[in-house]
């Protein structure tokens, strides 16, 4: 068992809420802005700007002017102290980070990256609010299912190597939330068919629905 409970901050809770975080990552950020109108359309409440997408920052700034306040828009791939404040300041709501022990001090919720059972732990004990589990795809379900077992208060979200016909498996295996993004977004923020990202998201959302009906 646990020895620390970890409450939910607001931006985290809905994330828990939504169920599902959509990764943006592409050589340039120029395409996110339609990308996250199209996403929000089909019920996808919290966006993770890569870094490591050229002109990121600004995606982060644009996107909160852009969309609704009820919609989460965070960092992700957050390597360093500089990169988080940056982040922060530029309005990410959230930080994530695919390793642990790169996101203190910030004002944010922060979702550092773990892989094994004391990877999850440390970073639950240290005050995650989230455990990004990464890569998660090679694991599967069945190694989050065998983590709550000992860790079942830890909250934890898969993300890395997860396709759209897996987000009702992790959800089902105790996920409070999925980080998808290749298979979701393809090739939409680099001038992909739109409408091809619509139904994928669409389908995406529904996954979490279904699982949690």
């Amino acid at each position: 068992m646990t020895d620390q409970h970890v409450s939910l901050d607001p931006v985290s809770a809905a994330i828990v809420g939504s169920g599902l975080v959509a990764i943006l990552r592409a050589p340039s950020a120029d395409g996110f802005a339609a990308v996250a109108d199209v996403l929000v359309a089909a019920g996808i409440t919290a966006l993770e700007v890569t870094l490591t997408s050229r002109g990121a920052m600004e995606a982060i700034a644009g996107l909160r002017r852009q969309l609704p306040d009820t919609v989460m828009v965070g960092a992700g791939t957050v390597l360093t102290p500089d990169d988080a404040k940056a982040a922060v300041d530029a309005g990410a709501v959230f930080l994530v980070s695919p390793v642990g022990g790169t996101l203190t001090g910030q004002d944010v919720p922060c979702y550092p990256g773990a892989y094994t059972p004391s990877e999850v732990y440390a970073a639950h004990r240290a005050g995650a609010p989230l455990v990004k589990l990464f890569p998660a795809g090679g694991l599967g379900p069945g190694y989050l299912k065998d983590l709550h077992g000992p860790l079942p208060d830890v909250k934890i979200m898969p993300t890395g190597g997860i396709g759209l016909d897996d987000i009702a498996k992790w959800i089902n295996a105790g996920a409070v939330a999925v980080g998808v993004g290749g298979p979701l977004i393809g090739d939409a923020a680099t001038g992909g068919s739109l409408t091809a990202l619509a139904t994928r998201a669409r389908h995406a959302a529904d996954a979490v629905a279904f699982a949690r009906s």
